[in-house]
């Protein structure tokens, strides 16, 4: 390592206090912290480097090493990963490829023990973790925290699996992370009473602030699809030591763009004081799940980042244990170093299918249950449309924007889900993708059978990929590790979705991520109408419909 000098406005975020000073760096740690004068107009600025403090890595569509390439660049230092994602794909397998390939760079990865593997007994998934599987992890020094618990009934109603995967990352003193949506009052008091203290699916600051005065901390969300920083913003005013930021799930076309520096420049742009914003950027992770992760302060691991000002947030450096990673939006240095023979982990076991496998025939309903997606938000609402009949079938209503969704069983070959949804907005036709949550299996949508049945076998056809065909025309990403994400460079996967991700648009769809939103309408936990291999499922009585 390294040893170094560097001058500039040194930000202790800790005392609130900003100064011109020198920065020493000796074995990756930083040796001293010497106040030269008072803050410079014309000096740069010197901070702790910046935390996701939920993400998980697999929706970037990138390997964790691909995925650290591109986040350096925008002064992430550090995540809070939870690899339920592949956790769902491969099990405990898929858990160990994460953190395995985490370790072939120096970005400090922290990857949590997924505790809903599979989310819900109304999907299938590829893989299973129980209380011992997880207690196993938890006894693992590179798992940090037991990830989120999305079976919130299964808290309240006192499930006896879930509560024994609770007890285990207690008594290893490790903290659990939480996932609510829409819980307030006594019941999410029951919640936090079983131990869980953190929650990222608020969608408004009155949910937000209930469970801030009921001593749980609330992540404010800023993703691809998921989009919660306007509601929850103002709150950081009052709550700074109680709140964070993070990303949850970021395409890669996000990550090329920006990252949590971006949320950092927004709310100071709101006028919210840059010392509230960085602490919940910076510092609040570390204390809250205890990372090996500097501060800067004289003995911290030498992870900060440089900075031109205290309101674009624009990344000139970024540091790691002393060692410069990053410069002027570039990487330095070849660190990124992995071998594809070893990232081949997938499970993907169906036929192709034929057209005549989606049809769904008509029996007389005069109304059908639609799916409405909302543009920006994991929750859908539940409709109801007068059905379009053709030769006997329902089908595709596109004078409505009430388009046919299916979900096909990747696991093994089985009957196929078929429902409606509207606010896709396709005028021809099919966007597919092997990332649906939480299960991961093939989620498609599309103006007609056949054209949801050709994107459907070329996501087969890749084992895994995103597809969108229409107009004589066809383009797929190809994510071969699990389904779920590339090998390939992290700004060749960005410029290719960022490609079908404009094709899908010329197809019609109006929504701003149209593969991200796709992708969550089979998250069963998530209310309040969602689409699983197994049905069409009520998230608000947790039943099917």
């Amino acid at each position: 390592m390294s040893n170094f000098k560097i001058e500039g406005n040194i930000v202790d975020i800790t005392k609130r206090n900003i100064f011109f000073g020198e920065v020493e760096v000796e074995d990756g740690k930083i040796k001293s912290l010497n106040k030269l004068s008072e803050t410079k107009i014309d000096a740069h600025f010197i901070l702790p480097g910046f935390i996701d403090s939920h993400v998980h890595i697999e929706s970037s569509m990138l390997i964790p090493s691909e995925f650290a390439r591109l986040a350096v660049i925008h002064g992430t230092v550090s995540t809070i990963s939870d690899p339920h994602e592949i956790a769902n794909v491969c099990g405990m397998r898929g858990v160990e490829f994460m953190i395995e390939n985490g370790k072939t760079v120096p970005f400090k990865f922290n990857f949590g023990a997924p505790s809903c593997v599979p989310a819900t007994i109304f999907e299938t998934a590829g893989a299973e973790l129980n209380h011992d599987d997880v207690k196993a992890l938890l006894e693992r020094p590179e798992i940090k925290y037991l990830s989120e618990m999305m079976n919130f009934p299964g808290v309240l109603y006192k499930d006896v699996e879930v509560l024994k995967k609770i007890a285990a990352a207690h008594d290893l003193g490790k903290p659990v992370d939480g996932h609510a949506p829409g819980l307030r009052g006594d019941a999410v008091q029951q919640y936090i009473n079983a131990g869980i203290s953190t929650d990222h699916e608020c969608f408004t600051s009155e949910e937000a602030l209930d469970k801030l005065q009921r001593g749980m901390k609330i992540l404010i969300r800023e993703g691809s699809a998921a989009k919660n920083f306007e509601a929850l913003i103002d709150l950081l005013n009052d709550w700074s030591e109680m709140m964070m930021f993070c990303s949850d799930d970021k395409h890669p076309d996000s990550l090329v763009e920006s990252h949590i520096n971006a949320l950092c420049a927004r709310a100071v742009a709101k006028g919210i004081d840059v010392f509230n914003v960085l602490q919940a950027a910076c510092i609040n992770p570390i204390l809250h799940y205890k990372l090996d992760v500097g501060q800067m302060q004289i003995g911290d691991y030498a992870d900060f980042i440089v900075i031109e000002d205290l309101k674009n947030f624009k990344v000139k450096q970024t540091y790691i244990d002393g060692i410069l990673l990053a410069e002027n939006g570039k990487m330095i240095g070849d660190w990124v170093k992995h071998s594809k023979e070893k990232e081949s982990v997938n499970y993907f076991d169906c036929s192709f299918k034929k057209v005549e496998d989606f049809v769904y025939a008509f029996t007389k309903q005069e109304e059908i249950p639609v799916i409405e997606a909302l543009d920006g938000q994991l929750i859908t609402n539940r409709l109801a449309a007068k059905p379009k009949v053709s030769n006997g079938n329902i089908i595709s209503d596109l004078e409505n924007d009430v388009l046919k969704m299916v979900v096909v069983n990747r696991y093994h070959d089985a009957p196929i889900a078929v429902s409606f949804v509207k606010n896709f907005g396709l005028k021809t036709g099919s966007i597919a993708s092997s990332v649906a949550h939480d299960s991961h299996n093939i989620i498609a949508v599309g103006v007609d059978d056949k054209s949801i049945c050709d994107a459907v076998n070329l996501v087969i056809k890749e084992t895994g990929g995103v597809v969108a065909l229409g107009n004589g025309k066809e383009e797929i990403l190809p994510l071969p590790v699990a389904g779920l994400m590339s090998n390939e460079n992290g700004y060749k996967v960005a410029e290719s979705y960022t490609s079908i991700d404009k094709f899908a648009k010329e197809l019609g769809s109006t929504l701003v991520a149209p593969f991200m939103t796709l992708s969550f309408m089979a998250l069963l936990v998530i209310p309040h109408l969602k689409l699983s291999d197994k049905g069409l499922f009520d998230g608000d009585k947790f039943e099917f419909v």
